[in-house]
């Protein structure tokens, strides 16, 4: 087993669900947020680290509309993840096409958005994966707005910190602490190769109970 394993390579072979096995088995077992945050733009695996954001409802003119979020859009770094924490309130669209272009020229990978999105058509024809909850037509101006960058933040009762591993894909998001996180992919990793061996002999003719027995991995 590669002793650095790279993002690169935890694109090519790792996914969301093997990743949440693997953190099962270090006890960390409530990692992915437990609500509906689909893919609306992207359907591959994203994988890249958190670039947190704290959002909250408003209902007066904001005298320095879109002040933080442009702030914590400018300030993404390569394979940053950006982390829209506004506990699932869809009162407008905090994400869409202009912050993706912004965030993807500064080397950011996806977004993550507890609440609502827009622009999808556009944000999938420039392939920059968004998960959110829905979508909605309403600008964020004067309904919601960062107050909050780089701190720990929690979607469903689940804390993304900055920095922290994230991994999404069809089957849901996982996020990973970082205190943990070279044991969690050298486990991920030792695991999906068992999987492939596993998957081999059934393909083989080996039964499921014996393929299990001899390998177990299910």
């Amino acid at each position: 087993m590669p002793t650095d394993i790279t993002l690169t390579m935890m694109r090519e072979s790792l996914y969301a669900a093997v990743v949440a096995d693997a953190m099962d088995s270090l006890g960390f077992r409530h990692q992915s947020p437990r609500v509906c945050l689909r893919p609306y733009s992207g359907d591959a695996l994203m994988v890249g680290r958190c670039k947190t954001t704290l959002w909250a409802d408003m209902y007066h003119e904001d005298p320095r509309p879109y002040e933080l979020e442009l702030r914590a859009v400018d300030s993404c770094q390569a394979d940053d993840i950006m982390i829209a924490a506004a506990s699932g309130s869809c009162h407008s669209a905090l994400w869409g096409e202009l912050l993706s272009t912004a965030a993807q020229n500064s080397g950011a990978v996806g977004a993550i958005v507890d609440g609502a999105v827009r622009d999808v058509a556009k944000m999938r024809a420039m392939q920059f994966p968004v998960f959110a909850r829905q979508t909605s037509v309403y600008d964020s101006q004067n309904r919601q707005r960062v107050i909050d960058l780089d701190v720990p933040v929690e979607i469903a009762g689940v804390r993304f910190c900055p920095g922290d591993l994230v991994f999404a894909d069809l089957d849901g998001i996982v996020v990973v602490p970082q205190e943990i996180e070279a044991e969690a992919i050298s486990r991920a990793w030792q695991k999906v190769h068992d999987e492939n061996r596993t998957r081999d002999a059934i393909r083989g003719g080996l039964k499921a109970t014996e393929a299990y027995q001899k390998y177990g991995v299910l």
